[in-house]
């Protein structure tokens, strides 16, 4: 229908280091989840130091709708103790697991570049279909 904007917009992202070589190139599909998907694998791959496949891999978390009413989608890979510990300070969580996974939380893609030796290591999301190739 006319007038109506999409919910997304295509966010293939680049981190560079001080010196301005590639340290990844990387980007996470999903609607309303993509900033925070991509805002969630940076953050594994910097600071808790994760390699490629694992910072893809890890579980997410997304909102859908504005707090403090909308529900939290945990995927149940966090454990049942972070989907407690949230559900006790007052967060509408829901469990996200199998197919919904993919939908609440996104998929991505990434690849990272080796600084000392130049070679690139890919990463794919085991929540859907795709590959990471570098060219």
């Amino acid at each position: 229908a006319g007038g109506k904007r999409p919910y997304h917009t295509i966010m293939p992202s680049m981190i560079t280091r001080q010196d301005g070589s590639l340290f990844a190139s990387y980007g996470v599909m999903g609607g309303w989840n993509q900033p925070q998907g991509q805002t969630q694998v940076v953050l594994n791959l910097i600071d808790r130091g994760m390699d490629a496949q694992t910072a893809i891999d890890a579980p997410r978390v997304s909102m859908y709708e504005e707090p403090p009413n909308g529900p939290i989608y945990v995927e149940d890979t966090f454990g049942i103790e972070v989907l407690s510990a949230l559900a006790q300070l007052g967060h509408p969580v829901v469990p996200a697991s199998g197919a919904m996974r993919t939908g609440v939380v996104g998929k991505g893609q990434i690849i990272y570049r080796d600084p000392e030796r130049g070679v690139l290591w890919g990463g794919s999301d085991p929540r859907s279909d795709g590959c990471a190739v570098p060219l």
